[in-house]
């Protein structure tokens, strides 16, 4: 066993599935101290609204804010590339003191004069927050003047979790849904909410709802385009794959615009399947959508299967470790995983609820770790403690396990394959081979 300590404080944090009853507390802010692997309000704003390709993003604060957030998606765009850029109105110590609203309203009169966008994003940071400016009250001049929504983005770093900027992203997007015309949108139509086109998996889904039968209204927001978003009202059905980032905007829609969602997940052959039967299911009025989905996951499997059962053979029985943004991309995994032959020992996540732990709990063997909100030392203790042969996350966790001398998959949104969708399958399974099977980790230390 290891001496790796625990701090005290985050022991409800912490669940080893066992004898032991369930307990677990989620939701909360992170502990002082712990270096959570978590990120700020901000952060989570950014990511969410990020991919709106044709849109401004003006980041309000200082200039670390941007180049910590630029380019943090990597989202794939089919036109306009506006979002690849990242601005700021790099405030000062002067600004600080006598305040940076006169800036801000200098920034975005150029920028929109100078890139024409459908609208703009206007990210608050914490100094922001501390010296009070009248954020709001500078968009809505600046919309006024140039004819375009010009969105505030209240995402201060210090107001909660990740979370909550994801909460904040909806809030702004919620200001352009219902804008828009809808006359043109056929009877089965979806958006899609909570896929962000990080390698090209946006087009794939879209391409297989497609070949169904169903058209794709918007995107939120992969490739995303304003003009989409505005009239995504016009939609059916609401299908959300991010639930942690996606789930108030969709409840929103539901409230004032009638429209259901689902909740599916693109990651894994199981679960991209169900996400083509379950909207299948919703339209049961045209029963030529559920054929049309049933040949199309008949083929694909067909296609990916042979590859995917030599894969097994060679990763079969090794022991993943598994720490994401959102809870949902977990059962995921896990399922995905144990299809290769793998055994999950640790999952993880950042923005997890009680009830999706307790989903967590329910489809883990006896001994795997559940964390919520975890900070380096203890995904080390862990890995350590349960013998791990990969570790699935981020690029905050990227270098805990190649510290850990054991394979990496990067699974959030750094990455540059697409890992979603039947072809992102097996994309994923080369990838845990690729790692596990790599004869440097003869070399590390504790093999």
């Amino acid at each position: 066993m290891t001496s790796i300590p625990i701090l005290k404080e985050r022991e409800e944090q912490i669940y080893q599935k066992g004898s032991e009853p369930f307990k677990m507390k989620c939701e909360k802010h992170s502990l002082a101290g712990s270096v959570s692997q978590r990120a700020c309000v901000f952060c989570g704003s950014r990511v969410v609204l990020y991919p709106v390709a044709d849109a401004l993003h003006l980041i309000h604060g200082p200039i670390g804010c941007a180049a910590y957030t630029w380019d943090i998606r990597g989202a794939l765009s089919s036109g306009p590339e506006l979002h690849r850029l990242s601005f700021s109105t790099d405030l000062q110590e002067k600004d600080v003191i006598f305040g940076g609203e006169k800036k801000l309203y200098a920034a975005l009169t150029e920028l929109i004069e100078q890139y024409e966008p459908k609208a703009a994003f206007v990210y608050s940071t914490c100094i922001v927050g501390i010296i009070g400016d009248d954020v709001d009250s500078i968009c809505r001049k600046v919309g006024k003047e140039f004819g375009i929504p010009v969105l505030p983005v209240h995402s201060e770093g210090f107001k909660g979790t990740k979370k909550d900027g994801y909460k904040t992203a909806c809030d702004a997007l919620a200001q352009l849904v219902g804008t828009g015309q809808t006359a043109d949108l056929g009877p089965i139509s979806i958006n899609i909410m909570g896929e962000f086109n990080i390698g090209g998996e946006a087009w794939m889904i879209k391409e297989y709802y497609r070949q169904i039968g169903v058209d794709v209204v918007s995107i939120m927001t992969g490739d995303g385009r304003v003009d989409d978003i505005k009239r995504s009202h016009g939609a059916k059905l609401n299908v959300v794959q991010c639930s942690g980032s996606m789930t108030h905007l969709a409840e929103m829609m539901k409230e004032k615009y009638g429209i259901p969602f689902i909740r599916v997940s693109y990651f894994g052959i199981e679960d991209m399947a169900q996400a083509l039967y379950d909207v299948a299911d919703y339209f049961k009025e045209q029963p030529e959508i559920m054929e049309k989905a049933q040949i199309l996951v008949r083929s694909e499997v067909n296609r990916i299967y042979p590859e995917l059962k030599k894969i097994k053979a060679q990763v079969c029985g090794k022991r993943a470790a598994i720490y994401v943004g959102g809870a949902f991309k977990a059962f995921s995994l896990i399922k995905a995983l144990r299809y290769l032959g793998m055994e999950v020992v640790l999952a993880g996540s950042q923005t997890g609820n009680e009830k999706d732990y307790e989903i967590l709990r329910d489809m883990c063997n006896d001994g795997t770790v559940i964390l919520d909100d975890a900070n380096p030392l203890e995904l080390s203790k862990y890995i350590i403690e349960k013998n791990a042969d990969l570790f699935i996350g981020g690029v905050k966790e990227r270098p805990i396990a190649y510290k850990m001398g054991i394979g990496f998959c990067d699974h959030n949104h750094e990455r540059k394959t697409p890992l979603a969708g039947f072809e992102g399958m097996l994309n994923f399974a080369h990838e845990v081979c690729q790692t596990i099977t790599s004869p440097v980790w003869q070399f590390t230390s504790h093999r």
